[in-house]
């Protein structure tokens, strides 16, 4: 546990901190209600880094109106313990006003990836609002290296894009996606599902699992693909907001499965919406 985590809310605070900290020094951004996902960005960070810099601040611009801004999970005082067990050297943890004061009027658009998937089944002001508080923290904090996790794949490859298109000078590290022992993707909103719901829930993992398994056996038709995983969703009763086989760089939609390819998923299990992905490859590629 790194007892000596300073803590600070202001990014003048921030950047006085970091001013004549040691190099490389890595960011893990968060909205808190850290898991064990969270966590293995931390523990990577640290092994890696000199300095290891987390944020903590739940972005009011990634929400629409109707999603769960006001109820999503919050618990600082926890999220703070664990960073520190994690070996956090600097927690940065601003409000609203101190990241989009009065007269903010900037938003960064990444174009083309953020429009299909969550950006469809969203809005387009969730990533207009992940690329702006991403590049104003990349900015701030000024890292070498940021990690972010493999189960936000689109959120990935948008940040990805960001950084290349308006050279920033930070690598972004993808980490593998945490599971549970059985298969449910670590996610904060996972504490919104009742033991029923969870039950529910492990439809997305174990119906990526069958479409993979598909594709193992030989199926290159996405569609006959993408049956396997419905017959999947719906023997555990839901009903998903998309299900796609798209290429893992650009997104594209994949008719015929001769190339690694992306399946991604989200569905709503009670007050939680879940989103889950994997790669899967044909034999041999």
């Amino acid at each position: 546990m790194n007892e000596r985590m300073t803590t600070v809310r202001t990014i003048a605070a921030a950047r006085q901190a970091l001013r004549e900290a040691p190099r490389p020094i890595g960011l893990v951004p968060t909205m808190g209600a850290l898991h064990e996902g969270h966590l293995a960005l931390l523990h990577r960070a640290r092994s890696e880094c000199a300095t290891v810099v987390m944020s903590l601040f739940v972005n009011p611009a990634q929400f629409a109106g109707d999603e769960d801004l006001a109820t999503y999970p919050r618990d600082e005082a926890h999220d703070a313990e664990l960073a520190g067990r994690a070996g956090v050297d600097l927690l940065f943890a601003p409000d609203g006003a101190e990241m989009y004061p009065q007269g903010f009027a900037t938003t960064v658009v990444v174009a083309g990836l953020s429009e299909p998937l969550e950006g469809t089944a969203r809005g387009p002001e969730h990533f207009h609002g992940v690329a702006t508080v991403v590049a104003k923290l990349l900015n701030i904090v000024g890292p070498q290296v940021a990690y972010f996790g493999q189960k936000d794949a689109q959120q990935a490859l948008v940040i990805r894009r960001l950084v290349a298109d308006l050279d920033i000078p930070t690598a972004i590290e993808i980490c593998p996606t945490v599971r549970d022992g059985d298969g449910l993707a670590r996610s904060s909103r996972n504490a919104y599902l009742s033991d029923a719901e969870r039950a529910r829930a492990l439809g997305l993992s174990r119906a990526l699992r069958s479409a993979a398994t598909a594709i193992a056996a030989g199926e290159r038709d996405s569609d006959a693909v993408a049956s396997a995983a419905r017959r999947e969703l719906e023997r555990h009763e839901i009903e998903p907001e998309y299900l796609a086989l798209v290429d893992p760089q650009t997104l594209e939609p994949v008719v015929h499965v001769d190339a690694p390819v992306l399946i991604a998923v989200a569905a709503r299990v009670g007050r939680a919406r879940l989103i889950d992905n994997l790669i899967a490859a044909p034999e041999g590629r």
